[in-house]
């Protein structure tokens, strides 16, 4: 705290030497009073000698950096770790965080009037790191109280510090949904898109699981389709949305563009036997009998309970007998005696194949 005192001696000096000759040096006098009053550790007085510094129309304009400064200087001491249990005692009657917000406040103050190279605005950005930690530490110290809206508080303050800072604003988004304000979530997993340090890397791949999940439970099918193409764009082998998009495909009629889909999801998840299974189906449909038996077979191998596949399995060999044997029985006797019996054989050996999958 040591700069925060680099005037002192030469206000006191000139408020000794010249008095309260002018309303202008009656505010830096207050001013000064304020410095005074918070070296002695009456802070009480020392709020309300800078509080009327900042009020003040008569506050010069070379002075009011100063006074937003020491406005923080002031607050900061009611809850800096190393200071709290002396002076906490003249936050009592403040709203819990009070102390925390008007310190950020008056040091941005300080910073938009003195500019990033002034006497005091250049030493903000190290006091609002310290602020940064306090708010963020008083956020962690909410959730796992449970405590969620103090939580919010203290994350929604650590972001307004930093506002380029990801941590602070996942960890609201995360107080948000166990506090099941999913709008509020929405809104901070969406904040976190626009973030430079995401313009270069994918955000988190939790983010678009979590919008995904959000929009699924408001029955918001549009945004849940652009959430899981946002996903694919930044992770475009991820199992899930790709599964995704392609039941999206599925319950939209667009079996074409679900193949496609499907053939990436099987890529980047070759165990799953649920998949070769649907992949089948669809290959049924276009009549593609080879390969609908191929994924079948696939799946088994995979998973042996596989219901679908099996089920499939069964259908295509029971539909193929009971093809041979109708068409052997619609033989005249002279046909069927040249080639009934040799169908017949064939169905029966697809009759026999469905067994296993009954």
């Amino acid at each position: 705290m040591k700069k925060t005192f680099l005037t002192l001696a030469t206000s006191a000096a000139l408020t000794v030497a010249v008095g309260v000759a002018t309303p202008a040096l009656a505010q830096s006098s207050a001013i000064t009073n304020a410095i005074l009053s918070q070296k002695a550790g009456q802070l009480d007085k020392a709020i309300v000698s800078i509080d009327q510094a900042i009020a003040s129309d008569k506050t010069k304009d070379k002075d009011k950096p100063k006074a937003w400064f020491t406005r923080g200087d002031i607050y900061y001491q009611l809850v800096d770790p190393s200071t709290q249990a002396l002076f906490g005692k003249y936050a009592k009657d403040m709203k819990p965080g009070e102390p925390l917000q008007k310190a950020v406040e008056s040091y941005n103050k300080a910073l938009q009037l003195d500019g990033p190279t002034g006497e005091y605005g250049k030493q903000v950005p190290a006091r609002l790191q310290n602020l940064y930690g306090l708010a963020f530490n008083a956020g962690v110290a909410g959730y796992q109280a449970k405590d969620y809206d103090k939580a919010l508080e203290g994350f929604k303050l650590a972001s307004q510090i930093n506002p380029q800072d990801s941590t602070a604003i996942l960890y609201s988004a995360y107080t948000q949904d166990a506090k099941q304000d999913y709008a509020g979530a929405k809104a901070s997993y969406n904040q976190l898109l626009g973030l430079d340090v995401y313009k270069s890397k994918p955000v988190p791949v939790s983010v678009y699981s979590r919008l995904l999940s959000i929009a699924k439970e408001e029955k918001n099918e549009a945004e849940a389709k652009k959430v899981v193409q946002q996903g694919l764009a930044a992770y475009p082998n991820n199992k899930t949305f790709l599964i995704e998009d392609l039941n999206m495909s599925m319950s939209g009629g667009n079996n074409a563009a679900a193949l496609d889909k499907i053939t990436k999801a099987i890529a980047a998840d070759p165990t799953n036997a649920n998949l070769y299974s649907v992949r089948g189906s669809l290959y049924d449909q276009q009549k593609k009998t080879d390969l609908a038996q191929e994924d079948y077979k696939k799946a088994i191998s995979l998973d042996p309970k596989s219901f679908d596949a099996q089920f499939n399995m069964g259908i295509y060999n029971f539909n193929q007998a009971a093809t041979l044997y109708t068409k052997a029985s619609k033989m005249d006797l002279k046909t069927y005696q040249a080639k009934g019996k040799p169908l017949e054989a064939e169905g029966k050996r697809y009759f026999e194949a469905s067994v296993p999958y009954a």
